[in-house]
């Protein structure tokens, strides 16, 4: 617990925590419109002609379970971002600042030290997950009863959601500490991290579309393989037809997180610090 409360010392006396806490707080607002304009439009019931399996998913996606679950997990998408770029400073201070042989001539048990950071890592994850969901319950009920669905604070759905959403920030703080450790540079692995994660995102979005359009639907199950795209499957709320089960993409992510922080232990361990 030492260890752990080092780390989170670490990033306490840092300009760190406030700065991602002020980048957060409008990209959370941005999204919450961006969801309440897509909620209005779900329940408006003007959607116009489509074809069968178009309709079918917006009529998923329109169900107060899905609505509820998108509204109150809002920010999910840039709020992964941060914790990742959290989890990535956690470790890559250490070698900017140029207190890593300090740090190892304390505690010279690099696992633990390496233990310390994913718990870190994980607990900075869980607190923003907090604050952006007590922000949620409160704007989304307000969207919900708006839009005449009721505000949902009793829906289990919702509250699934919610919870694998914490969950999801939970691996990613995980997986940003597993890239810190990979790529030493502080600059290099942040802007990694980002290129991958908006790039990543975006591209894969586009081309499992295209693909599957071109040979059929089961190219979107290929979207689990996306960390970013499985974290959103997480939240969905309801199976929405045509996309792979809910625990399928939570599934992957732990995958993933298990993964990097056994082989972000590993390589610090073995890693020549001088």
């Amino acid at each position: 617990m030492n260890l752990v409360r080092a780390e989170l010392l670490k990033i306490r006396t840092t300009n760190t925590w406030w700065v991602f806490a002020l980048i957060s707080l409008p990209l959370w607002a941005l999204t919450l419109l961006v969801n309440w304009l897509q909620s209005d439009a779900l329940t408006s019931g003007d959607l116009g002609e489509m074809p069968p399996e178009q309709a079918a998913q917006l009529a998923a996606a329109a169900h107060p379970d899905a609505l509820s679950a998108n509204l109150f997990t809002t920010g999910q998408f840039f709020g992964l971002l941060i914790v990742m770029l959290l989890g990535i400073i956690v470790v890559t201070s250490e070698f900017f600042h140029q207190t890593v042989t300090t740090t190892f001539l304390t505690s010279p048990h690099r696992s633990a030290v390496m233990i310390a950071k994913l718990a870190a890592a994980a607990l900075l994850a869980v607190l923003f997950w907090v604050v952006t969901t007590g922000l949620n319950l409160v704007a989304g009920a307000a969207v919900l009863e708006s839009i005449g669905v009721g505000n949902q604070l009793g829906n289990a759905a919702a509250w699934e959601a919610i919870g694998l959403n914490g969950l999801a920030y939970l691996l990613w703080g995980v997986l940003g500490v597993g890239l810190g450790v990979l790529i030493r540079s502080q600059i290099g692995a942040t802007v990694t991290g980002i290129l991958l994660y908006l790039g990543g995102t975006i591209g894969a979005a586009i081309a499992i579309s295209v693909l599957a359009a071109r040979f059929g639907d089961w190219i979107n199950d290929l979207q689990l393989l996306v960390p970013s795209l499985a974290s959103s499957l997480m939240v969905a709320g309801t199976e929405i037809p045509g996309n792979p089960p809910r625990w399928a993409g939570a599934a992957v992510l732990i995958g993933y997180a298990v993964v990097t922080g056994v082989a972000g232990t590993l390589i610090l361990r073995r890693r020549d610090i001088s």
